[in-house]
Protein backbone atom coordinates (compact mmCIF):
# COMPACT_ATOMS: atom_id res chain seq x y z
CA UNK A 1 0.00 0.00 0.00
CA UNK A 2 1.39 3.32 -1.08
CA UNK A 3 1.30 6.46 1.01
CA UNK A 4 -1.13 9.19 0.08
CA UNK A 5 -0.47 13.07 -0.10
CA UNK A 6 -3.15 14.92 -0.25
CA UNK A 7 -3.36 17.43 2.58
CA UNK A 8 -6.52 15.37 4.16
CA UNK A 9 -4.77 12.30 4.06
CA UNK A 10 -2.98 10.55 6.98
CA UNK A 11 1.04 11.06 6.04
CA UNK A 12 0.37 14.38 5.83
CA UNK A 13 -1.89 14.97 9.18
CA UNK A 14 0.55 12.51 11.16
CA UNK A 15 3.64 14.43 9.50
CA UNK A 16 1.98 17.88 11.35
CA UNK A 17 0.87 16.45 14.64
CA UNK A 18 4.60 15.36 14.47
CA UNK A 19 6.13 18.69 13.61
CA UNK A 20 3.52 19.88 16.62
CA UNK A 21 5.16 17.85 19.00
CA UNK A 22 8.91 18.33 17.26
CA UNK A 23 8.34 21.80 18.74
CA UNK A 24 6.41 21.39 22.29
CA UNK A 25 7.23 17.87 23.41
CA UNK A 26 10.23 17.30 21.47
CA UNK A 27 11.54 20.99 23.06
CA UNK A 28 10.37 20.07 26.44
CA UNK A 29 12.78 16.68 26.24
CA UNK A 30 15.65 18.47 25.87
CA UNK A 31 15.31 20.84 28.27
CA UNK A 32 14.24 18.39 31.15
CA UNK A 33 17.27 15.95 29.66
CA UNK A 34 19.73 18.21 30.38
CA UNK A 35 19.05 16.95 34.38
CA UNK A 36 17.62 19.93 36.43
CA UNK A 37 15.52 21.69 33.43
CA UNK A 38 19.28 23.17 32.93
CA UNK A 39 19.48 24.14 36.87
CA UNK A 40 22.55 23.61 39.24
CA UNK A 41 20.10 22.53 41.57
CA UNK A 42 17.69 19.73 40.79
CA UNK A 43 15.01 20.41 43.15
CA UNK A 44 12.91 23.27 41.26
CA UNK A 45 12.60 20.99 38.35
CA UNK A 46 11.93 17.56 39.87
CA UNK A 47 8.98 19.77 42.32
CA UNK A 48 7.78 21.19 38.83
CA UNK A 49 7.67 17.73 36.99
CA UNK A 50 5.91 16.12 40.09
CA UNK A 51 3.36 18.64 39.29
CA UNK A 52 3.65 18.34 35.95
CA UNK A 53 2.72 14.38 35.90
CA UNK A 54 0.51 14.35 39.31
CA UNK A 55 -1.95 17.11 36.88
CA UNK A 56 -1.02 14.85 33.23
CA UNK A 57 -2.05 11.77 35.22
CA UNK A 58 -6.11 13.32 35.64
CA UNK A 59 -6.05 14.68 32.45
CA UNK A 60 -4.41 12.09 30.64
CA UNK A 61 -7.21 9.98 31.29
CA UNK A 62 -9.77 12.69 30.62
CA UNK A 63 -7.51 14.02 27.45
CA UNK A 64 -9.27 11.67 25.36
CA UNK A 65 -13.03 12.63 26.37
CA UNK A 66 -11.80 16.24 25.67
CA UNK A 67 -10.65 16.03 22.10
CA UNK A 68 -13.12 13.94 21.36
CA UNK A 69 -15.70 17.23 22.36
CA UNK A 70 -13.66 19.62 21.47
CA UNK A 71 -11.94 18.74 18.17
CA UNK A 72 -7.80 18.77 17.73
CA UNK A 73 -7.74 22.20 16.98
CA UNK A 74 -9.03 24.26 19.87
CA UNK A 75 -7.63 20.84 21.99
CA UNK A 76 -3.81 20.86 20.59
CA UNK A 77 -4.10 25.02 20.20
CA UNK A 78 -4.75 25.20 24.25
CA UNK A 79 -2.50 22.10 25.21
CA UNK A 80 0.70 23.64 22.59
CA UNK A 81 0.57 27.47 24.19
CA UNK A 82 1.32 25.87 28.10
CA UNK A 83 4.39 24.46 26.69
CA UNK A 84 5.92 28.10 26.06
CA UNK A 85 4.76 28.94 29.96
CA UNK A 86 6.56 26.33 31.55
CA UNK A 87 9.88 26.91 29.39
CA UNK A 88 9.67 30.97 30.79
CA UNK A 89 9.04 29.92 34.09
CA UNK A 90 12.15 28.39 34.24
CA UNK A 91 13.82 31.63 32.57
CA UNK A 92 12.44 33.34 35.46
CA UNK A 93 13.99 31.05 37.85
CA UNK A 94 17.54 31.85 36.25
CA UNK A 95 16.85 35.43 37.70
CA UNK A 96 14.91 35.00 40.65
CA UNK A 97 15.04 31.64 41.93
CA UNK A 98 11.48 31.26 43.30
CA UNK A 99 9.86 27.51 42.96
CA UNK A 100 6.45 28.69 42.63
CA UNK A 101 6.37 30.00 38.87
CA UNK A 102 8.08 26.82 37.94
CA UNK A 103 5.57 24.42 40.32
CA UNK A 104 2.76 26.31 38.80
CA UNK A 105 3.74 26.46 35.46
CA UNK A 106 4.60 22.52 35.76
CA UNK A 107 0.94 21.81 36.56
CA UNK A 108 -0.57 24.11 33.91
CA UNK A 109 1.45 22.13 31.77
CA UNK A 110 0.48 18.78 33.11
CA UNK A 111 -3.31 19.52 32.11
CA UNK A 112 -2.06 20.51 28.12
CA UNK A 113 0.42 17.76 27.86
CA UNK A 114 -2.37 15.60 28.67
CA UNK A 115 -4.38 17.61 26.43
CA UNK A 116 -1.82 17.18 23.60
CA UNK A 117 -0.51 13.38 23.93
CA UNK A 118 -4.17 12.22 23.96
CA UNK A 119 -4.95 14.16 20.93
CA UNK A 120 -1.51 13.02 19.31
CA UNK A 121 -2.17 9.19 20.36
CA UNK A 122 -5.56 9.17 18.71
CA UNK A 123 -4.04 10.92 15.44
CA UNK A 124 -0.79 8.43 15.63
CA UNK A 125 -3.21 4.90 16.16
CA UNK A 126 -6.27 5.73 13.90
CA UNK A 127 -5.69 7.42 10.71
CA UNK A 128 -2.85 5.36 9.26
CA UNK A 129 -4.12 2.29 7.19
CA UNK A 130 -4.77 -0.77 9.53
CA UNK A 131 -1.72 -2.47 8.25
CA UNK A 132 0.76 0.34 8.68
CA UNK A 133 0.41 1.64 11.91
CA UNK A 134 4.00 0.89 12.65
CA UNK A 135 5.46 2.98 10.03
CA UNK A 136 3.43 5.61 10.75
CA UNK A 137 4.31 5.22 14.51
CA UNK A 138 7.61 5.57 13.13
CA UNK A 139 7.11 8.53 10.78
CA UNK A 140 5.82 10.26 13.90
CA UNK A 141 8.11 9.45 16.52
CA UNK A 142 11.40 10.20 13.86
CA UNK A 143 9.71 13.74 13.43
CA UNK A 144 8.71 14.83 16.71
CA UNK A 145 12.44 13.58 18.18
CA UNK A 146 14.22 15.74 15.79
CA UNK A 147 13.07 18.20 18.00
CA UNK A 148 14.95 16.54 20.85
CA UNK A 149 18.18 16.43 18.64
CA UNK A 150 17.61 20.30 17.88
CA UNK A 151 16.55 21.04 20.80
CA UNK A 152 19.72 19.40 22.48
CA UNK A 153 22.08 21.39 20.33
CA UNK A 154 20.59 24.72 21.71
CA UNK A 155 21.69 24.29 25.03
CA UNK A 156 24.96 22.96 23.75
CA UNK A 157 25.93 25.34 21.54
CA UNK A 158 24.42 28.12 23.88
CA UNK A 159 26.48 26.86 27.00
CA UNK A 160 29.81 25.39 25.23
CA UNK A 161 31.79 27.52 27.28
CA UNK A 162 29.52 28.26 30.39
CA UNK A 163 31.20 26.72 33.36
CA UNK A 164 29.94 23.76 35.23
CA UNK A 165 28.80 25.26 38.56
CA UNK A 166 26.47 27.54 36.19
CA UNK A 167 23.01 26.62 34.88
CA UNK A 168 22.29 27.34 31.09
CA UNK A 169 21.71 30.92 29.90
CA UNK A 170 18.56 32.34 29.18
CA UNK A 171 19.12 32.58 26.04
CA UNK A 172 18.42 28.48 25.86
CA UNK A 173 14.73 29.00 27.12
CA UNK A 174 13.89 31.69 24.78
CA UNK A 175 15.19 29.53 22.20
CA UNK A 176 12.95 27.05 23.31
CA UNK A 177 10.03 29.37 23.94
CA UNK A 178 10.60 30.34 19.94
CA UNK A 179 10.08 26.85 18.79
CA UNK A 180 6.98 26.16 21.47
CA UNK A 181 5.27 29.36 19.90
CA UNK A 182 5.70 28.38 16.28
CA UNK A 183 3.99 24.80 17.73
CA UNK A 184 1.07 26.38 19.04
CA UNK A 185 0.67 28.10 15.58
CA UNK A 186 1.01 24.75 13.23
CA UNK A 187 -1.50 23.50 15.68
CA UNK A 188 -4.41 25.04 13.60
CA UNK A 189 -3.65 22.86 10.77
CA UNK A 190 -4.36 19.42 12.04
CA UNK A 191 -7.88 18.41 10.62
CA UNK A 192 -10.41 16.29 12.70
CA UNK A 193 -10.68 13.05 12.01
CA UNK A 194 -13.91 13.05 10.21
CA UNK A 195 -11.89 15.03 7.24
CA UNK A 196 -9.06 12.49 7.19
CA UNK A 197 -9.65 10.15 4.22
CA UNK A 198 -7.59 6.92 3.68
CA UNK A 199 -6.07 6.02 0.17
CA UNK A 200 -8.57 3.10 -0.05
CA UNK A 201 -11.87 4.94 0.85
CA UNK A 202 -11.68 4.66 4.35
CA UNK A 203 -12.69 7.33 7.06
CA UNK A 204 -10.36 7.54 10.91
CA UNK A 205 -14.19 7.79 12.14
CA UNK A 206 -17.70 7.71 10.92
CA UNK A 207 -18.60 10.17 14.11
CA UNK A 208 -18.62 13.54 13.95
CA UNK A 209 -18.59 14.52 17.12
CA UNK A 210 -19.35 13.75 21.17
CA UNK A 211 -20.53 14.66 23.91
CA UNK A 212 -19.44 15.04 28.05
CA UNK A 213 -21.95 12.73 28.99
CA UNK A 214 -20.89 9.96 26.99
CA UNK A 215 -17.13 10.62 27.31
CA UNK A 216 -17.43 10.49 31.25
CA UNK A 217 -19.49 6.93 30.70
CA UNK A 218 -16.89 5.63 28.61
CA UNK A 219 -13.89 6.75 30.45
CA UNK A 220 -15.01 5.40 33.89
CA UNK A 221 -15.51 1.82 32.03
CA UNK A 222 -11.59 1.86 31.00
CA UNK A 223 -10.74 1.48 34.45
CA UNK A 224 -12.93 -2.24 34.26
CA UNK A 225 -11.56 -2.76 30.96
CA UNK A 226 -9.22 -5.82 30.61
CA UNK A 227 -7.13 -4.81 28.04
CA UNK A 228 -6.32 -1.41 29.62
CA UNK A 229 -5.46 -3.19 32.85
CA UNK A 230 -2.95 -5.15 31.12
CA UNK A 231 -1.43 -1.97 29.81
CA UNK A 232 -0.76 -0.37 32.96
CA UNK A 233 2.61 -1.90 33.88
CA UNK A 234 4.18 -0.79 30.50
CA UNK A 235 2.17 2.68 31.22
CA UNK A 236 3.84 2.75 34.56
CA UNK A 237 7.20 2.27 33.51
CA UNK A 238 7.28 4.38 30.13
CA UNK A 239 8.36 7.71 31.52
CA UNK A 240 9.13 6.32 35.14
CA UNK A 241 12.58 5.54 33.75
CA UNK A 242 13.26 9.13 32.87
CA UNK A 243 14.15 10.68 36.05
CA UNK A 244 17.12 7.85 36.80
CA UNK A 245 18.09 9.04 33.13
CA UNK A 246 18.30 12.21 33.61
CA UNK A 247 19.09 13.28 36.71
CA UNK A 248 21.21 10.56 37.58
CA UNK A 249 23.14 9.36 34.34
CA UNK A 250 23.32 12.07 32.38
CA UNK A 251 22.84 15.12 34.89
CA UNK A 252 25.07 13.22 37.29
CA UNK A 253 28.35 11.94 34.91
CA UNK A 254 28.59 14.60 32.54
CA UNK A 255 29.38 18.88 32.85
CA UNK A 256 26.97 21.38 31.00
CA UNK A 257 27.99 21.10 27.82
CA UNK A 258 28.31 17.49 27.45
CA UNK A 259 24.65 16.45 28.59
CA UNK A 260 23.38 18.60 25.46
CA UNK A 261 25.69 17.15 23.49
CA UNK A 262 24.53 13.84 24.82
CA UNK A 263 20.87 14.78 24.38
CA UNK A 264 21.39 15.51 20.45
CA UNK A 265 22.30 11.51 20.36
CA UNK A 266 20.00 10.12 22.97
CA UNK A 267 17.05 11.70 20.80
CA UNK A 268 18.80 10.78 17.26
CA UNK A 269 18.75 7.08 18.88
CA UNK A 270 15.19 7.83 19.41
CA UNK A 271 14.82 7.90 15.84
CA UNK A 272 16.53 4.52 15.10
CA UNK A 273 14.52 2.83 17.19
CA UNK A 274 11.25 4.06 16.36
CA UNK A 275 11.94 3.03 12.58
CA UNK A 276 13.55 -0.30 13.11
CA UNK A 277 10.80 -1.22 15.41
CA UNK A 278 8.18 -0.23 12.97
CA UNK A 279 9.36 -1.80 10.07
CA UNK A 280 9.02 -5.26 12.11
CA UNK A 281 5.69 -4.21 13.34
CA UNK A 282 4.72 -3.97 9.93
CA UNK A 283 6.93 -6.22 7.74
CA UNK A 284 8.53 -8.92 9.47
CA UNK A 285 6.07 -11.57 9.29
CA UNK A 286 2.68 -12.02 7.20
CA UNK A 287 0.73 -12.44 10.35
CA UNK A 288 -0.09 -9.61 12.46
CA UNK A 289 -0.36 -11.59 15.87
CA UNK A 290 3.33 -13.10 14.52
CA UNK A 291 5.05 -9.62 14.75
CA UNK A 292 3.47 -8.49 17.77
CA UNK A 293 5.25 -11.76 19.46
CA UNK A 294 8.46 -11.02 17.54
CA UNK A 295 8.64 -6.92 18.41
CA UNK A 296 7.71 -7.50 22.00
CA UNK A 297 10.26 -10.61 22.47
CA UNK A 298 12.84 -8.10 20.22
CA UNK A 299 12.34 -5.33 22.57
CA UNK A 300 12.27 -7.59 26.12
CA UNK A 301 16.03 -8.87 24.83
CA UNK A 302 17.26 -5.39 24.20
CA UNK A 303 15.84 -4.13 27.89
CA UNK A 304 17.79 -7.23 29.20
CA UNK A 305 21.34 -6.25 27.52
CA UNK A 306 20.59 -2.24 28.08
CA UNK A 307 19.63 -2.37 31.86
CA UNK A 308 22.32 -4.94 32.56
CA UNK A 309 24.84 -2.23 31.17
CA UNK A 310 23.25 0.52 33.20
CA UNK A 311 23.76 -1.59 36.18
CA UNK A 312 27.13 -2.26 35.75
CA UNK A 313 27.49 1.24 35.02
CA UNK A 314 26.08 2.34 38.28
CA UNK A 315 27.92 -0.09 40.35
CA UNK A 316 30.89 2.68 39.82
CA UNK A 317 29.45 5.26 41.53
CA UNK A 318 26.60 6.28 44.17
CA UNK A 319 25.11 9.21 45.36
CA UNK A 320 27.31 9.79 48.72
CA UNK A 321 30.36 8.93 46.16
CA UNK A 322 29.37 10.90 42.69
CA UNK A 323 32.00 10.13 39.82
CA UNK A 324 33.86 13.24 38.07
CA UNK A 325 32.15 15.12 35.47
CA UNK A 326 32.80 14.10 32.00
CA UNK A 327 32.97 15.89 29.01
CA UNK A 328 33.59 14.64 25.26
CA UNK A 329 36.81 16.10 24.45
CA UNK A 330 38.48 15.82 27.74
CA UNK A 331 37.92 12.52 28.88
CA UNK A 332 39.03 9.86 26.38
CA UNK A 333 38.08 6.34 26.89
CA UNK A 334 36.03 7.10 30.14
CA UNK A 335 33.34 9.22 28.07
CA UNK A 336 32.73 6.24 25.49
CA UNK A 337 31.23 3.43 27.73
CA UNK A 338 29.13 5.85 29.82
CA UNK A 339 27.96 7.77 26.32
CA UNK A 340 26.96 4.57 24.44
CA UNK A 341 24.83 3.76 27.88
CA UNK A 342 22.95 6.26 27.39
CA UNK A 343 22.54 6.07 23.25
CA UNK A 344 21.33 3.25 24.52
CA UNK A 345 18.97 4.13 26.92
CA UNK A 346 17.41 6.38 24.18
CA UNK A 347 17.12 3.43 21.67
CA UNK A 348 15.09 1.54 24.04
CA UNK A 349 12.34 4.24 24.98
CA UNK A 350 11.64 4.16 20.98
CA UNK A 351 11.52 0.54 20.90
CA UNK A 352 9.14 0.35 23.79
CA UNK A 353 6.88 3.11 23.58
CA UNK A 354 6.21 2.63 19.67
CA UNK A 355 5.33 -1.28 20.26
CA UNK A 356 3.16 -0.55 23.01
CA UNK A 357 1.70 2.38 21.04
CA UNK A 358 1.11 -0.16 18.19
CA UNK A 359 -0.62 -2.60 20.37
CA UNK A 360 -2.45 -0.03 21.35
CA UNK A 361 -3.40 1.11 17.31
CA UNK A 362 -4.18 -2.72 16.90
CA UNK A 363 -6.87 -2.68 19.56
CA UNK A 364 -9.83 -0.57 17.57
CA UNK A 365 -9.27 1.43 14.19
CA UNK A 366 -12.09 4.27 15.32
CA UNK A 367 -10.70 7.91 16.61
CA UNK A 368 -13.21 7.92 19.75
CA UNK A 369 -11.84 4.86 21.25
CA UNK A 370 -7.96 5.01 20.49
CA UNK A 371 -8.27 8.45 21.74
CA UNK A 372 -9.70 7.35 25.19
CA UNK A 373 -7.03 4.45 25.09
CA UNK A 374 -4.15 6.51 24.45
CA UNK A 375 -5.06 8.94 26.83
CA UNK A 376 -5.14 5.94 29.75
CA UNK A 377 -2.45 4.74 28.76
CA UNK A 378 -0.81 8.55 28.80
CA UNK A 379 -2.73 9.26 32.31
CA UNK A 380 -1.03 6.06 34.10
CA UNK A 381 2.44 6.96 32.78
CA UNK A 382 2.14 10.27 33.67
CA UNK A 383 1.27 8.78 37.41
CA UNK A 384 4.50 6.58 37.11
CA UNK A 385 6.50 9.83 35.97
CA UNK A 386 5.18 11.75 38.87
CA UNK A 387 6.18 8.78 41.81
CA UNK A 388 9.50 8.71 40.10
CA UNK A 389 10.62 12.68 40.28
CA UNK A 390 9.34 12.22 43.95
CA UNK A 391 11.25 9.25 44.39
CA UNK A 392 15.05 11.32 43.44
CA UNK A 393 13.86 13.89 45.44
CA UNK A 394 13.05 12.33 48.70
CA UNK A 395 16.94 10.88 47.61
CA UNK A 396 16.44 7.35 46.99
CA UNK A 397 19.42 5.28 46.30
CA UNK A 398 20.47 5.64 42.60
CA UNK A 399 21.08 1.71 42.40
CA UNK A 400 17.39 1.24 43.85
CA UNK A 401 16.02 3.67 41.25
CA UNK A 402 17.76 1.47 38.56
CA UNK A 403 16.44 -1.80 39.88
CA UNK A 404 13.02 -0.40 40.18
CA UNK A 405 13.17 0.82 36.01
CA UNK A 406 14.59 -2.86 35.11
CA UNK A 407 11.93 -4.76 37.10
CA UNK A 408 9.14 -2.18 35.80
CA UNK A 409 9.88 -2.70 32.28
CA UNK A 410 10.42 -6.23 32.64
CA UNK A 411 6.85 -7.29 33.69
CA UNK A 412 5.03 -5.30 31.05
CA UNK A 413 6.35 -7.94 28.18
CA UNK A 414 4.29 -10.79 28.80
CA UNK A 415 1.54 -9.09 29.62
CA UNK A 416 1.62 -7.52 26.35
CA UNK A 417 2.33 -11.14 25.14
CA UNK A 418 -1.19 -11.79 26.57
CA UNK A 419 -2.86 -8.54 25.00
CA UNK A 420 -1.43 -9.46 21.50
CA UNK A 421 -2.93 -13.18 22.03
CA UNK A 422 -6.56 -12.23 22.85
CA UNK A 423 -7.12 -9.02 21.31
CA UNK A 424 -5.22 -8.43 18.38
CA UNK A 425 -6.80 -9.84 14.98
CA UNK A 426 -4.93 -10.66 12.10
CA UNK A 427 -5.45 -8.60 8.91
CA UNK A 428 -8.21 -11.14 7.32
CA UNK A 429 -10.06 -10.31 10.58
CA UNK A 430 -9.60 -6.93 10.26
CA UNK A 431 -12.02 -6.02 7.04
CA UNK A 432 -15.25 -6.63 9.05
CA UNK A 433 -13.76 -3.79 11.98
CA UNK A 434 -13.51 -1.47 8.96
CA UNK A 435 -16.51 -1.90 7.00
CA UNK A 436 -19.21 0.64 6.92
CA UNK A 437 -16.44 3.29 7.19
CA UNK A 438 -15.83 3.64 3.31
CA UNK A 439 -17.21 7.25 1.90
CA UNK A 440 -18.01 8.21 -1.43
CA UNK A 441 -15.74 10.10 -3.80
CA UNK A 442 -18.28 12.99 -3.61
CA UNK A 443 -17.83 13.45 0.39
CA UNK A 444 -13.45 12.80 -0.26
CA UNK A 445 -13.78 16.04 -2.51
CA UNK A 446 -15.51 18.18 0.22
CA UNK A 447 -12.74 17.44 2.63
CA UNK A 448 -9.56 17.31 0.40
Amino acid sequence: MGFEGGYNSPLVQVGLIGLVCFCCPGMFNALSGMGGGGQVDPTASNNASTALYTTFAIFGILGGGIYNILGPRLTLLSACSTYVLYAGSFLYYNHHKHQAFAITAGAILGVGAGLLWAGQGAIMTSYPPPNRKGTYISIFWSIFNMGGVIGGLIPFALNYHRSEAASVNDATYIGFMVFMSAGTLLSLAILPPSKVVRDDGTRCTNIQYSNVSTEVVEIARLFMNWKMLLIVPAAWSSNFFYTYQFNNVNGVMFNLRTRGLNNVFYWGAQMLGSIGIGYIMDFSFKSRRTRGFFGIGLVAAVSTAIWAGGLANQLGYSRNHKPDKLDFKDSGADFAGPFVLYFGFGLLDAMFQSTVYWVIGALANDSETLSRYVGFYKGVQSAGAAVAWQVDTHNVSFLTQLILNWVLTTVSYPLLVVLVLLAVKNEGEEKEITKGMEVTPASVKEVA
